[in-house]
């Protein structure tokens, strides 16, 4: 499993977004500043996290994007699925790769674990919030006990 771009600079965006609750909406100008991110690009991002109903563009001379809620209602997995299209693809499943062809299916013994690791996956990155992740790093670890006693 691996994350694009999309996800990584969408994080970022979003992130920044939660960071600055102060700010009714904030431009990619503004995000630009502080990373050095194609600004085609944000946009492209955050066009795809409008369409997920993630952020709404404001319009006009003083437009922009802001959180379409509280950052504590947004979902890491909400955030993966708009931007990548899942959190996990089974390879083996024909209506997701149609460029493999598997007589196998039948008596495949993997599929059940790429199941379960889609499972857990979904659950986990369900129960990440960008409210979380806009926190800092430490505060983070702590929350979901990584790398503790």
């Amino acid at each position: 499993m691996r994350f694009t771009t999309k996800t990584e600079y969408g994080l970022v965006c979003l992130a920044y977004m939660a960071k600055h609750p102060e700010a009714e909406m904030v431009t990619i100008k503004d995000i630009g500043l502080t990373e050095s991110y194609s600004m085609t690009y944000m946009e492209k991002i955050l066009q795809k996290l409008r369409v997920a109903n993630i952020v709404i563009s404001h319009h006009g001379a003083h437009g922009g994007y802001s959180l379409s809620r509280h950052p504590s209602k947004i979902t890491l997995r909400e955030i993966i699925e708009a931007l990548e299209g899942g959190t996990f693809e089974k390879f083996c499943e024909p209506e997701v790769r149609k460029d493999i062809v598997c007589t196998h299916f039948c008596m495949c013994g993997i599929r059940p674990v790429w199941e379960k690791t889609k499972s857990l996956l979904d659950n986990f990155f369900e129960s990440v919030t960008l409210e979380m992740i806009a926190k800092p790093e430490k505060d983070v670890q702590g929350l979901l006990m990584i790398g503790g006693k």
